[in-house]
């Protein structure tokens, strides 16, 4: 599978001057099929691909897409691609693209009530699973995480797509929580979402994600980068539907920190936390692993209307679990 796009690659050219539908979709496929050069090229932090592919250099089945090529198309990871790197190693010059890597469907979090109950305030959220407008009967497990501290709750949406998930947190402790929440889809397992929500626990409201902390995952290690000396992390964490696990760090710099991150056998997205203090404030900081969801490319939203733009959806998988690539092609005209 690593070699097909050195063979694809002049077909794919030839076919400038034909059905552009047809070559659009050839385009698409090879993406996703083939594993690019080097073919360890998304563990190689300052490696740019010499061709572009997301394959798995080991893949066994079609469609299955490494992690770390994944991560790297997320700009928010200091290991990140630009646009102008991909489309260089693609290799078709007359031609731009999109790429947008998101979860099956879509989940949403929102804080109905809090209420003290003796030595714990209790906290219900409300959570609806869906794609597209269809509910999703999804099974649920749910984190709070707050400096230390981590509870576990287990629940479920209805055949209207809607749960509820309630948790409580002790009030010896204060600041910043957050709310990991995965599901996975009753009639298929793979269909994986999650969503987070950061909330206030007897403290001020939280701060944006990545105030204090930049994470960066890759190759199984989480760079941490303290946006501030006085920074302190407490507890890193990491999180999937099965499994937690507190992380190993690696090495330690100059507002600097690197943690190993397990390699769980999950049909998952791993979620790693970091909590802890900068002075009076507490922080929860998160990022996923693969690092989605996430778009990169062309934009094709001022496309005129003469333009012609081919939209591909294909499902995927990634460390076992299911997602979305959706690609958009077009001509130069619309790339940025």
């Amino acid at each position: 599978m690593a070699s097909t796009s050195k063979l694809v690659a002049p077909y794919l050219n030839d076919l400038a001057n034909r059905d552009s539908t047809k070559r659009f979709q050839h385009l698409a496929s090879n993406l996703l099929l083939t594993a690019g050069s080097p073919s360890s090229w998304g563990q190689l932090k300052s490696t740019v691909p010499g061709s572009f592919g997301l394959a798995r250099a080991d893949a066994i089945h079609p469609y299955e897409l490494d992690a770390d090529k994944v991560t790297r198309l997320n700009s928010e990871n200091v290991y990140s691609l630009t646009y102008s790197d991909l489309w260089q190693a693609f290799g078709v010059k007359d031609v731009s693209f999109q790429i947008e890597v998101k979860t099956l469907f879509e989940l949403s979090v929102q804080l109905i009530s809090n209420s003290t109950q003796g030595s714990q305030t209790v906290y219900e959220f409300e959570v609806s699973a869906e794609k597209s407008g269809i509910s999703i009967s999804a099974s649920l497990r749910s984190y709070v995480v707050l400096r230390g501290f981590v509870n576990e709750t287990e629940a479920s949406t209805s055949s209207r797509g809607v749960g509820t998930v309630t948790i409580g947190i002790p009030n010896y402790i204060s600041g910043t929580a957050l709310l990991l929440v995965f599901a996975k889809s009753v009639v298929n397992p793979q269909a994986v979402s999650f969503n987070t929500l950061a909330f206030s626990h007897n403290s001020s409201s939280p701060l944006p994600n990545g105030t204090f902390v930049s994470l960066s995952p890759l190759s199984y290690v989480l760079n941490a980068s303290l946006a501030y000396a006085t920074t302190e992390v407490i507890k890193a964490q990491v999180f999937t539907f099965s499994y937690n696990f507190s992380l190993t760090e690696k090495t330690q710099g100059i507002q600097t920190v690197e943690y190993l991150v397990p390699r769980l056998i999950d049909a998952s997205v791993s979620v790693m936390v970091l909590t802890g203090t900068n002075g009076s404030a507490s922080f929860a900081e998160w990022v996923a692993y693969p690092q989605m969801p996430l778009q990169i490319g062309a934009d094709f939203s001022e496309s005129t209307a003469g333009s012609r733009v081919a939209v591909y959806s294909q499902i995927v998988t990634v460390n076992s679990a299911l997602y979305e690539v959706v690609t958009k092609w077009g001509g130069l005209s619309n790339s940025v």
